[in-house]
This record gives structure tokens, sequence and C-alpha cells, in this order.
């Protein structure tokens, strides 16, 4: 496996680990999303201390208001924190 698609596969994981409800290892809960975000975001994203900021984002990615973030959100929001640490990279 090359290290981009080992990288992948650990996004995948990182997800899993975290939906753990029973029939929903698709979808993070607000209390899950919440601790996916301060464990392993903490340096990436900002306030991620502040519960405000968590339920910002949790909001914004819960576009049909069900409660649960599917994969395809997160990883809508991981293409954010990846374009932005990009352009971060780019100011140094």
């Amino acid at each position: 496996m090359t290290k981009l698609e080992d990288h992948l596969e650990g996004i995948i994981n990182i997800f899993h680990q975290y939906s753990v409800r029973v029939g929903h290892y698709d979808k993070l809960s607000n209390s899950e999303m919440t601790q996916l975000i301060t464990r392993e975001l903490p340096n990436t994203l900002r306030n991620t201390k502040e519960q405000a900021t968590i339920d910002k984002i949790f909001q914004e990615l819960d576009a049909d208001k069900d409660g649960e973030v599917s994969f395809k959100k997160f990883v809508s929001l991981i293409v954010n924190v990846l374009l932005t640490a990009h352009d971060d990279i780019h100011k140094e």
C-alpha cells in the first residue's frame, strides 16, 4: 500500500473508531463527532474546546437535520481542513 493509500485508510478507520452505535457505523452522532474533533483535530480546528464551535460544525454538516453526520459529510469536513492546511503551509 502506498503512503497516500495508507492515509486514506486511516481516515476511514478514524471515522469508524468514533461511529460506535450499533447499526450506525457510517454515521456520527453529535457526541461522537465531538469526541472525534476534540481528540483528533485539536490543533487543526480552532476553538475545539468550545462546545458551541463543535455544535456549529455539526449543524453545518447535518444538512438534512437528522442528528447524524454521514461519512460523506465527514469527508467534506476533511477536505475543508486539508484546503486550509494547504493554504497555511504556503503562507509560511
